[in-house]
């Protein structure tokens, strides 16, 4: 009499597909991580726009007690150009001044992000804690990237 035998094959390392993981260039994860910082950030003003009363101030020229004369508008300009051109510096400076560049605009931005939540209402501290905390995680992911990044030895 025969036994049965298992008709499960023996385990093929090479029949198991495994997911390639290259790994990104230091300037892409940079480059990635202020794109979706920029996201975020122009994403809590827009919805800001939703907030009771916001359109009101805007209409009356103030935005959270600031008038909206020609300062204002040049200061939100410049704070936005900013984290838009390190998308593009990220990617096209230099190793050192790439590096430099991204740990003092990233830790400049941290305040500058924790202040886009002063003046506001406990009644939208939800909003402005997630916001501003996935803000300030991309911060750190770029203070992070840059810090850490691979030296070449010389010679």
């Amino acid at each position: 009499m025969r036994t049965p035998q298992s008709r499960t094959a023996p385990e093929n390392p090479q029949s198991r597909n495994t997911l390639e993981d290259l790994r990104l260039p230091v300037r892409v994860k940079l480059a990635a991580a202020w794109t979706s910082f920029m996201f975020f950030y122009i994403y809590v003003d827009y919805l800001a726009l939703y907030k009771p009363g916001f359109l009101d101030g805007l209409l009356a020229g103030t935005v959270h007690e600031f008038h909206t004369g020609p300062t204002f508008i040049t200061i939100a300009l410049a704070l936005m150009a900013i984290p838009i051109l390190m998308i593009l510096l990220s990617v096209t400076l230099p190793a050192r001044a790439d590096r430099t560049l991204n740990l003092v605009v990233a830790t400049l931005y941290i305040p500058v992000s924790l202040f886009n939540a002063a003046g506001e209402t406990w009644t939208y501290s939800y909003f402005y804690c997630l916001s501003i905390g996935l803000e300030v995680l991309l911060l750190a992911f770029i203070l992070r990237s840059a810090w850490t990044w691979p030296a070449r030895p010389a010679g």
